[in-house]
């Protein structure tokens, strides 16, 4: 998946192709903003309307799930998608401190992404890896025992890598 970055018609086409194969399920309303997300990366502040008129529902009501779910985003993820582990073993082991770190090293704060479109950053509440606390998720990559220093190295590493790309 390759994050998205502007509004085009190519999201309201994904759109509506989605909901065409998932709009008569019973309970389609997640179905969609997942096929949406996993598709585009996030769900388009722009298809929200065309999602509602095809479910009968509000735009309000198609809104209120979008923020409920931490997981559903309605802007563009960075190029990395960072997530930091919240649950309660990782909080046993720093993660608050790795936040406030990340939150200022970034120049950021969670559900946000660099003015740059590099990182986004995002909390988690269980990356499954309890005793490695505090851990981090970058992409599909769980990293273990993250410290600010770690953090600061990985940080580097990802923006040299994507230096190297271009």
């Amino acid at each position: 998946m390759q994050p998205a970055h502007d509004s085009s018609p190519d999201h309201l086409e994904t759109a509506r192709t989605v909901l065409e194969q998932n709009r008569d399920n019973p309970g389609a309303l997640l179905p969609i903003l997942h096929s949406l997300q996993n598709q585009l990366g996030f769900v388009p502040p722009v298809t929200v309307p065309l999602i509602a008129k095809a479910l009968q529902q509000t735009v309000a009501e198609i809104k209120g799930v979008i923020s409920f779910y931490h997981h559903f985003r309605s802007t563009p993820p960075g190029l990395n998608q960072l997530q930091i582990c919240r649950a309660e073993a990782c909080q046993a082991r720093g993660s608050q401190l790795l936040e406030q770190h990340a939150k200022q090293r970034l120049g950021i704060d969670f559900h946000q992404t660099t003015s740059d479109q590099e990182f986004s950053l995002d909390p988690v509440y269980c990356l499954g890896n309890c005793a490695c606390g505090p851990s981090v998720r970058v992409g599909d990559e769980v990293i273990g025992r993250v410290d600010p220093q770690r953090f600061d190295a990985l940080i580097d590493q990802l923006t040299t890598h994507a230096v190297e790309v271009k």
